[in-house]
């Protein structure tokens, strides 16, 4: 269909919503955990419960949401995926303690791995290859926008209303969705996916991360019992279970033979490296500027607005800088640049004003972030093969998921907030100080190995042994938004893709 077009216009809007329930999630929480803590008397453990448990099914299960959507159909599983979540959202608004807030969480993570790759997959399935690159800019755009907007609404909901309005906002927004999508978007799927689903290997997957996720959540407090000990040890045997099965699965879910192209790897080594620096940031600077600084909700929500304005400023000119240097500068400067950020987040003092110790960090490390997400997703479709393109981009995606899960589940141990430590002034504002000079590390140590592992050459250079032909694909933030026209003998420059940040 044509993007111009009335049908056109209605699967993109159906398409934005949808992702931007999931996008509005992950930011608005963030800016809630104080007020949900005090609320419902939750402890450090279960505020990173209530973070890592929609993170935990969602990255265990966004792979095999895709296949399910291309074998079962695109809409079918999407509008499925927008109606469990917001029926979670449900749940989470009317949750009486922690623990029942939690597991709708899990519930809520469950939906946002069967919308998230059907959003952007409607749209790649149902715009004609000639107007899929604006669709796809479309989307970008305003998905950041929602971004943009989640902290601030979130700010305002929680001090203006109650916390729990964060979740119910939900609720009208995907019965219009779920409504729409069988109305406006014409259902497709993809005919040559055959054999058995793979149900193992997703089973395992959150089994494993489960498990372990636990034990480093829950071992601070607890100590060595044995319910840590068979659940950190059971979550690595599954782990290891996941990899053999998925070697030996006819059909994975997580194809191994990707990993064979070594730029691939290096990409998502990268990836998990900084993404978890990021998770690190995005979980306490909010909690901080709250607790420690004494900012609103609002103002909390709104302290970090000038990260999504230069992303939405400059990412696109980022991607076209990788496209014509190489990949290997930016991955490299980018994480130095947000480690550079990190560094200054730690001078910031209780009674220091926004515009002179806050806003130069943010603005910094924003910097550094648009010279991320680009050019690395850039770089993880280069070293697939196009037909693997959603693939290469899910697995992406779920490893900067993973990374943010662990990272929540490590920082506050190592920055010592634990138990009701994370609700002190003091004791916050000396967490945050601890954990800003380990998430710095963990930036700049994925700049170095992006030197060390990442070719100059690799947007455009021939395949490796063993690994497919790369694309030379920029990420479609970056191509689509800045209009780069679709390069002859390809039905697309701009693929579909589903990027960490998102």
């Amino acid at each position: 269909m044509a993007f111009n077009s009335s049908a056109g216009h209605w699967v993109l809007v159906i398409a934005v919503l949808g992702s931007g329930l999931a996008f509005l999630d992950g930011t608005v929480v963030n800016v809630a955990l104080p007020a949900i803590g005090r609320d419902l008397g939750a402890s450090t453990s279960a505020l990173q419960w209530i973070l890592n448990g929609y993170l935990l099914t969602l990255a265990s299960l966004i792979l095999l949401g895709g296949s399910l959507g291309d074998r079962y159909g695109r809409r079918r599983i999407f509008a499925l995926g927008v109606g469990l979540f917001t029926f979670a959202s449900l749940l989470c608004a009317v949750a009486p303690n922690a623990e029942l807030l939690v597991a709708a969480r899990l519930v809520q993570g469950i939906g946002g791995a069967l919308l998230t790759p059907g959003s952007l997959a409607m749209i790649e399935s149902s715009f004609r290859p000639t107007d899929r690159a604006r669709a796809i800019g479309a989307w970008s755009g305003l998905g950041g926008v929602a971004t943009a907007l989640g902290p601030l609404l979130g700010g305002y909901l929680v001090q203006a209303v109650s916390w729990r309005a964060i979740f119910l906002i939900n609720l009208p927004l995907g019965l219009f969705v779920m409504v729409m999508a069988t109305r406006h978007v014409p259902e497709t799927h993809d005919p040559t996916a055959s054999g058995h689903l793979d149900i193992v290997g997703a089973i395992l997957a959150a089994l494993g991360l489960a498990g372990t996720t636990y034990a480093l959540i829950e071992g601070p407090g607890q100590g060595a019992s044995s319910l840590i000990l068979l659940a950190g040890v059971g979550g690595v045997v599954a782990l290891v279970a996941f990899v053999l099965a998925e070697r030996r699965s006819p059909n994975p879910m997580m194809p191994l033979g990707m990993f064979s192209s070594r730029q691939f790897t290096a990409a998502n080594l990268v990836t998990f490296v900084v993404y978890a620096a990021l998770g690190g940031v995005f979980f306490l600077l909010v909690a901080f500027l709250q607790i420690s600084l004494g900012y609103s909700p609002i103002a909390a929500g709104a302290a970090s607005l000038p990260v999504t304005a230069l992303m939405l400023l400059l990412s696109a000119r980022s991607g076209a800088l990788a496209q014509r240097i190489g990949a290997r500068i930016p991955l490299t400067v980018g994480p130095l640049v947000i480690a550079l950020g990190l560094l200054l987040m730690t001078r910031i003092d209780r009674g220091a004003s926004y515009v002179s110790s806050v806003l130069p960090a943010v603005i910094v490390f924003g910097l550094g972030l648009t010279l991320v997400v680009a050019p690395v997703t850039a770089t993880v479709l280069a070293a697939a093969d196009t037909r693997h393109a959603g693939i290469a981009s899910g697995i992406n995606n779920a490893v900067s998921r993973v990374a943010g899960l662990l990272a929540v589940a490590v920082l506050p141990s190592i920055a010592g907030l634990t138990g009701d430590s994370f609700y002190d002034p003091a004791k916050m504002a000396d967490g945050f100080r601890v954990a800003m000079f380990a998430c710095a590390g963990l930036s700049a140590a994925g700049g170095i190995l992006a030197w060390l592992t990442i070719r100059s050459d690799v947007l455009e250079a021939e395949p490796e042994p063993g690994g497919d032909a790369p694309t030379g694909i920029l990420d479609e933030f970056s191509c689509a938004v800045a209009g780069a026209p679709l390069r002859p003998g390809r039905e697309a420059a701009c693929r579909p893709i589903v990027t960490g940040s998102a």
